[in-house]
């Protein structure tokens, strides 16, 4: 039976791949975990050895059939867990993370199964992300980063990119939460900073960081 240490690494090296679509060396497996690299050497041949990943020393990682199928049951119990967090028990967004971390290593597919049921098979993450179906199947949309608008678009927030505890907190205290419908008033040159508009609470002011960070459906 897998631990949960090994599921951990599998997410990782997924959630990792994910980004660049390609073999995940193991300095960003070990900073993804937090671990030394030395550590993730010794796993990533015991996850080949047990048919969960591809391993070749200098070359990477990348994930196995056996291997995606677990990642992807992973995190799709882990973000139903937020969604269940969120939803039903008023946790907010910044705190559901850490308690869904070590939910999502129940095993009962049953229980996942109910639960995503109750929550009405939610598509989508308390911070935007897809939650894959029974399948493995991540539902798409068109979003972009805020960053990439043009003045005079509008757009609904839909997802973050990061997702820190004080970047959640920050994004909660101005109101740039998922569903604010936002317009492109102005970008500034100098350091690529941008008023904008939102429909409940009037104009502001966001950092490239912030508008790198906020993903947007446009319309």
């Amino acid at each position: 039976m897998i631990s949960q240490t090994e599921e951990n690494y599998l997410k990782a090296i997924f959630k990792l791949s994910e980004k660049s679509n390609q073999p995940v060396n193991t300095n960003a497996i070990a900073h993804e975990v937090n671990t030394a690299a030395a550590s993730v050497t010794d796993m990533a041949k015991r996850l080949a050895k047990n048919g969960y990943i591809n391993y070749e020393r200098y070359k990477g990682v990348t994930l196995t059939t056996k291997g995606d199928e677990i990642a992807k049951k992973l995190i799709r119990k882990h973000r139903l867990w937020e969604v269940f967090l969120f939803d039903k028990l008023n946790f907010t967004w910044d705190e559901v993370h850490d308690i869904a971390e070590q939910l999502e290593h129940i095993q009962s597919e049953e229980l996942v199964d109910r639960m995503d049921k109750l929550l009405g098979h939610p598509k989508f993450d308390p911070h935007g992300d897809p939650i894959p179906d029974k399948q493995g199947v991540f539902t798409q949309r068109e979003q972009r980063p805020i960053s990439e608008m043009a003045k005079s678009e509008t757009g609904v927030i839909v997802g973050v990119r990061e997702h820190s505890k004080p970047f959640l907190q920050y994004l909660e205290r101005f109101h740039l939460v998922l569903g604010t419908r936002i317009e492109v008033l102005e970008i500034f040159d100098y350091d690529g900073s941008m008023k904008i508009l939102t429909e409940e609470h009037g104009e502001k002011i966001i950092t490239q960081k912030v508008a790198n960070n906020l993903f947007v459906s446009l319309g």
